[in-house]
């Protein structure tokens, strides 16, 4: 998948989670570590390693969350 692709999924998983106030950052982590399969996880994280352009920051905080778990 490409890494636009990624970016406008984890963007909208992140407006959600943003509208559900201080707990925005773990349902986006959790709803990534559950909901996407590990070709995504990966696509995501190279893309964010590589300086992340066009990722909301509720989805950069939530990626560093998931990443410090691994």
């Amino acid at each position: 998948m490409s890494p636009d692709k990624l970016v406008m999924m984890a963007n909208q998983i992140g407006a959600f989670f943003a509208s559900q106030g201080p707990g925005g950052v773990k349902g986006v982590a959790d709803h990534i570590k559950s909901f996407w399969d590990p070709r995504m996880r990966a696509g995501i994280f190279d893309h964010l390693d590589k300086g992340g352009d066009g990722l909301n920051p509720i989805v950069v905080q939530a990626l560093e969350s998931l990443r410090a778990k691994q």
